[in-house]
């Protein structure tokens, strides 16, 4: 369980980063982080 919680944070800030510069964008970005999330579930 401690490792999901990990992968998620690090996906997450991963998501955060790669972000583009509108809102469409950063979006974007958090549905395919949590589209590979659930993938690794």
């Amino acid at each position: 369980m401690k490792r999901i919680a990990i992968l998620v944070m690090a996906l997450g800030a991963l998501g955060t980063v790669s972000a583009c510069n509108t809102v469409e964008g950063a979006a974007e970005d958090v549905k395919q982080t949590s589209k590979a999330v659930r993938r690794a579930l």
